[in-house]
């Protein structure tokens, strides 16, 4: 199980290799935490460069399997720190991730349609070169890295916050954010009916299998949720709703029109969750939406 101990660990370890994001006051109880402003565009650069500088890493280097996003962190981390990386995304990859991850110098192989296949294809892929595999989400050093923004938070809104909205796929952010923040902060993950799950392990009492659809499957379509991240889901006792693809498009456009705040579907599902009434603070309850990804096509907010 990954700790506050973990997270502090993982804060010092990438000190000075990731950005300190800042966070916008949306309302008077309303915070937005701009995590999409991190390097390569995600959260998930945070437990990378963890994930890699925890090592061991061979002159083969790294290779990770992604819907997008944890191969641009793998990419730009592997970049950064002087190691080859080698990316498996599914053919159905949006094409502006797919051409970053070119941009950031990995080799990208496309192979399948879901995630799940991309997966397994890179696991085979680094038995046979020896490269560091570097999971997506369901690995104690990712995981511990993505705690980090959790411990942000505390130092950036000194005078205290009571809830924070996480969108999930795998519980990779949900479990670092949960290991970073103390007990008396609730936290909420928020997914599509298409990609739920969080959802369904908590209803089956154990991880399990889930088909993947909708308009956010790009970034939160996990099969199924990490080991990691249920484990710290269920020690935490936390809420988990669902917002549907009207809601989460809804919530994207928004944030564009009133904030000229882009980001991709995914991360919009967490502020879905207030715009849509699928969570309703308590008044004077103080919300944090952790806006955790941005790697989008803006064309498509028209």
């Amino acid at each position: 199980m990954v700790d506050l101990a973990d997270v502090r660990a993982a804060a010092k370890r990438i000190d000075g290799r990731i950005r300190r994001t800042p966070v916008l006051a949306a309302g008077p109880d309303l915070w937005f935490k701009l995590e999409f402003l991190q390097h390569a565009g995600s959260f998930k650069t945070r437990g990378m460069m963890n994930r890699i500088l925890a090592g061991p890493v061979s002159e083969a280097g790294v290779i990770a399997a992604s819907g997008g996003n944890a191969g641009l962190a793998a990419a730009y981390a592997a970049r950064e720190l002087g190691y080859p990386a080698e990316v498996y995304v599914p053919v159905t990859a949006p094409a502006v991730k797919v051409a970053k991850l070119g941009k950031l110098g990995a080799r990208v192989v496309q192979e399948g349609r879901e995630y799940a296949e991309a997966y397994a294809a890179a696991v085979v892929r680094a038995a046979e070169t020896g490269a560091l595999f570097c999971h997506a989400y369901d690995d104690p050093e990712m995981v511990a890295g993505n705690g980090t923004v959790g411990l942000e938070l505390l130092s950036q809104l000194p005078g205290g916050f009571d809830t924070v909205l996480v969108a999930v796929g795998g519980g990779g952010l949900l479990g670092g954010v949960l290991a970073g923040l103390s007990e008396n902060v609730r936290i909420v993950g928020v997914e599509p009916p298409g990609c739920r799950a969080l959802h369904a392990a908590l209803e089956a009492g154990e991880p399990v299998d889930v088909p993947v659809s909708g308009i956010a499957a790009d970034s939160l379509g996990a099969r199924r949720i990490g080991n990691v991240g249920f484990g710290l889901a269920v020690a935490s006792g936390i809420d988990s709703v669902l917002v549907d693809d009207s809601a989460i498009i809804e919530a994207r456009r928004r944030l564009w029109d009133e904030y000229r705040i882009v980001v991709e579907h995914g991360t919009a599902a967490a502020y879905a969750a207030l715009l849509g009434g699928a969570y309703r603070p308590a008044p004077g309850e103080r919300v944090v939406v952790l806006l955790c990804g941005a790697n989008t096509d803006p064309a498509t907010l028209a």
